[in-house]
């Protein structure tokens, strides 16, 4: 059963040009499930085409073409209309509405103002049914319905192509089809990449994996592996295919093998027929993990210890679409209910968006007995299980689930206490994804301080809502205690270095690195109490404390007749600032080692430095880091805070951006940075900041 919302979108009702609810993101999520089923429509106004699912192609989120055809033709014999991709001949069906939430989106049209359709991508998220959540698929319904209270006679095409298959578009693809027997009717298109390449990415597409493309319909006709245009241009003319299996493998750029179902949906009336496809990519292996010195696991993914096969899996998926829709419902009203009750409308605009982008960019991956969450640092450089990617990411996972920010953390905890990294603080991550093999040489990007305060924080947050807090934190004491020990030497005045924001360059003397790492050494302080490390407690706790008492005299830049009183870039520069975005762990892990006047110093101050789109993440830039933003309003005072989300909310339907929700956005154009085109990636899961401290602290 479709929601509320959505059935306002049955009525007979045309706009002259779509609207959009609650506003029109730079990227629309399509399927969007892992980080290679991951595809979206661009609308963005620099390539995009401002929303509308026809009239150009869906893009993988690197922004390859990734082949995805719908058209609707012969109603009541007229011509073939296009409601999806970019096939050429057909007229382009009128949108009229578009509409997101955390699980779909859904697109309606107008077709000669006789046909009406609902089309529905649903990417079920599944964060407390490890089983559900570990299917890497999506689905596609389509629904068609009367507008003039007339019945038409409505078929319904649509394909996918072998685009999908790798990012190496010359590479020779293979296809076949079938029926499942203990699912009668669902059919599939199965293809794939002839030369599979294990554990190996084409411009981050995988090389390896089925993609299986199932429909179940009644008159259900299909082409395989056919050439796109004569398949198209077959069902434009006779609304019907000939059930071709082509066996002319070929490379995915020579005419462009396509996998097409057509379905005849008889007479239509005011009650919507429907059509529900799903997209399904099947892979044996899925990570590399390195668990112990020189000791690598290839891991499945989670979901063969599920289903027996392949097809076991697709036909218990495509029968689970009632329940998916009930699933999705209750995410759609629990992150609605809860975004609007902390912060309204603009803050559900950006949540809601959010949602399937960070579940799709991790990988549930070994048996039902030990299993872990990998986790992809999309197109920044690729890195996995990256920590202070982790950490931006991590509010969304405690908020849905605390247990994925555990499976989250686990590879790494297992990798450096096997003694994998030869360094004293803490590793930034794990490897290319999907080969966590570690860094077993100590090459690689160090943030030591940085890192050592992430692994502290959120193994103390995760210890805060799992069941057995206290024995999670004790069977990792003795490497926490390690890293709080790089802490004590370094976070007071922290070294020539880089943080999380490594793109702005290293710098010595961060203010807001250095009160992460103090920060880290109360959060310490509280994990030794809970452990009964009592002497450990009580020193830690005085070193922060002095810490913190230092720390305000060297960071803090006093008001001038030009400046409010703000925390400084870095010491010793005051007429420098930035967002001080790591004064949210203090309430979110409740250390509370901070003053609540720092807290009203930078609420008060925010607003002097805003621009059109956001507060600048430092001076050096005018770009800006929208998680840490949001790091920043969950701590404000609630007119600072709005000022934070409504600014977002603005850019959000307003960015001339057209990839998948970027993080770092210029704030007075809102465009990209030069040459920094993040898009997609698991930082976006800081915007559930603000649900973990309700009001915040000043609020």
């Amino acid at each position: 059963m479709l929601p509320l919302t959505y059935l306002s979108l049955l009525v007979p009702i045309v706009w002259a040009q779509s609207s959009f609810s609650p506003t029109r993101p730079p990227a629309i999520p399509l399927a969007v499930s892992n980080p290679y089923l991951n595809t979206w429509q661009q609308a963005g106004s620099d390539e995009g085409n401002g929303g509308y699912l026809a009239g150009q192609w869906p893009k993988f989120w690197a922004g390859q073409v990734t082949g995805w055809t719908g058209s609707l033709v012969k109603i009541d014999g007229g011509a073939a209309v296009t409601w999806m991709g970019a096939p050429s001949g057909p007229a382009v069906a009128n949108q009229t509405h578009f509409e997101y939430t955390s699980t779909r989106s859904v697109f309606t049209f107008s077709v000669d103002g006789k046909v009406g359709m609902n089309v529905t991508f649903l990417s079920p998220v599944e964060p407390t049914d490890l089983r559900r959540q570990s299917i890497p698929a999506s689905y596609m319904n389509v629904e068609v319905f009367s507008l003039d209270g007339a019945e038409h006679k409505v078929q319904l095409y649509s394909d996918v192509s072998a685009e999908w298959a790798s990012g190496d578009r010359s590479a020779v693809a293979e296809w076949n089809f079938g029926t499942i027997k203990t699912a009668p009717g669902v059919t599939y298109h199965r293809f794939y990449r002839r030369d599979q390449q294990v554990f190996v990415e084409n411009s981050d597409q995988a090389s390896w994996g089925n993609w299986i493309y199932a429909c179940e319909h009644d008159g259900l006709t299909y082409s395989n592996g056919g050439v796109d245009t004569d398949v198209r241009g077959a069902f434009m003319s006779n609304g019907v295919l000939d059930n071709d299996l082509n066996t002319n493998f070929r490379a995915i750029s020579n005419q462009w093998p396509v996998f097409a179902f057509a379905l005849n949906l008889g007479s239509v009336g005011s009650s919507p027929a429907s059509a529900l496809f799903t997209l399904t990519l099947s892979q044996e292996q899925a990570i590399q993990f390195e668990y112990d010195t020189n000791k690598v696991q290839q891991l499945p993914p989670l979901w063969t210890s599920y289903f027996s096969s392949e097809l076991d899996l697709i036909s218990f998926f495509y029968n689970d679409w009632s329940n998916a829709q009930t699933s999705a419902t209750s995410i759609d009203t629990k992150v609605a209910t809860d975004s609007l009750a902390n912060a309204g409308q603009d803050y559900l605009t950006i949540t809601s968006l959010a949602v399937r982008q960070v579940f799709a960019t991790t990988q549930l991956a070994g048996s039902q007995d030990s299993y872990h969450l990998f986790l992809k640092e999309i197109s920044s450089n690729g890195d996995m299980q990256t920590v202070d990617v982790i950490f931006p990411a991590f509010p969304l996972f405690i908020y849905f689930n605390p247990d994925l920010g555990r499976l989250l953390l686990e590879p790494l905890f297992i990798n450096q206490e096997a003694g994998n990294w030869p360094a004293a603080y803490a590793i930034h991550d794990l490897g290319v994804f999907p080969n966590a093999t570690g860094h077993d040489d100590g090459n690689a990007e160090n943030q030591p301080l940085e890192e050592c305060g992430n692994m502290i924080i959120m193994a103390l947050a995760v210890a805060q809502k799992i069941s057995g807090g206290a024995d999670y934190l004790n069977q990792h004491y003795t490497i926490l205690k390690q890293w709080n020990d790089y802490l004590i030497l370094d976070s007071l005045i922290p070294s020539n270095q880089i943080s999380t924001d490594d793109f702005a360059g290293s710098l010595a003397n961060q203010t807001n690195l250095a009160l992460k790492g103090i920060i880290g050494i109360e959060a310490m302080a509280i994990i030794a109490n809970i452990t009964g490390h009592a002497d450990d407690a009580k020193n830690f706790t005085n070193i922060a404390h002095d810490y913190i008492n230092e720390w305000q005299q060297l960071g803090i830049a006093q008001a001038t007749n030009g400046s409010l009183a703000h925390t400084t870039l870095a010491y010793g520069m005051p007429n420098t600032h930035g967002l001080l975005y790591n004064l949210f762990a203090d309430t979110w892990v409740k250390t509370n080692i901070v003053p609540r006047s720092v807290y009203k110093m930078q609420s008060s101050f925010y607003p002097t430095i805003a621009m059109q789109y956001g507060v600048p993440l430092d001076t050096r830039h005018s770009y800006t880091k929208l998680d840490w933003e949001i790091f920043a309003a969950a701590v404000a005072s609630p007119s600072t805070k709005q000022l934070f989300i409504s600014k977002i909310a603005a850019w959000i339907g307003k960015t001339t951006t057209n990839r998948p929700f970027t993080d770092l956005y210029e704030t007075d154009s809102g465009d990209y940075p030069p040459g920094l085109n993040f898009a997609a990636r698991p930082v976006l899961g800081g915007v559930f900041a603000p649900l973990l401290v309700g009001k915040g602290p000043l609020g």
